[in-house]
């Protein structure tokens, strides 16, 4: 679909993650690293790792329709510290580059997800295209709106140093949680395999019982 630009790849690590793994098709460790963003308490009851690519349709529906309310009632309320990590999914190159716009600048956690929900909400239109310049076309315009120029989301792209992140953190997901799939969640360093967690009723009930253990 896509003729991928020299420019726009953020190296061979990114493109060595080209076909790891499939969106949904299963649905490091447990502490909190450096390359997590994270959200709500660091003495919450409840963790909750969630792997997730900003190029999965799954991933885009779960934080369009449930990401507020956990957010609301749970990470905002000190109940659950919320862990996002970055897994992309094909096609890669477009995976990591939103995920480094998302992180553009120094971002605070609240800026990322800011930036994360709005490539969640216009990923059909980043993918519409067709084109690797369409798609960078469209983070240009999503980043402005963030207030970067577009040298900023140039030069934050095709930082390599973004790649070799993404390669950390998918390397570690794999040996810890074997991470097939996104979205895939993990609480208190447990993989859950119920499928009701991309619901907000399912995951709701899920952290809760978390609480009660």
């Amino acid at each position: 679909m896509f003729a991928i630009g020299r420019r726009f790849i953020l190296g061979a690590a990114a493109l060595a993650l080209v076909g790891l793994v499939g969106c949904n098709n299963a649905g490091g460790g447990a502490g909190v690293g450096a390359d997590d963003m994270v959200l709500g308490d660091a003495n919450a009851p409840v963790t909750l790792i969630e792997y997730a690519s900003s190029t999965c349709p799954h991933c885009a529906t779960f934080h369009e329709e449930v990401f507020e309310q956990l957010k609301t009632n749970y990470i905002d309320t000190g109940r659950v510290r919320y862990v996002f990590r970055e897994y992309p999914t094909a096609p890669a190159p477009v995976a990591v580059a939103g995920f480094q716009l998302a992180r553009c600048g120094g971002a605070t956690p609240e800026q990322y997800f800011t930036r994360l929900g709005e490539l969640f909400r216009q990923q059909q239109a980043i993918f519409a295209s067709g084109t690797m310049e369409g798609v960078r076309g469209k983070f240009i315009e999503i980043g402005a709106a963030a207030g970067l120029s577009e040298e900023q989301v140039m030069q934050c792209i095709t930082d390599e140093e973004g790649a070799e992140r993404i390669r950390r953190i998918v390397e570690s997901g794999n040996r810890d949680f074997n991470i097939t799939g996104t979205p895939t969640f993990v609480i208190d360093g447990e993989k859950v395999e119920d499928p009701s967690v991309v619901t907000y009723e399912g995951l709701s009930r899920l952290l809760d019982q978390a609480a009660a253990n």
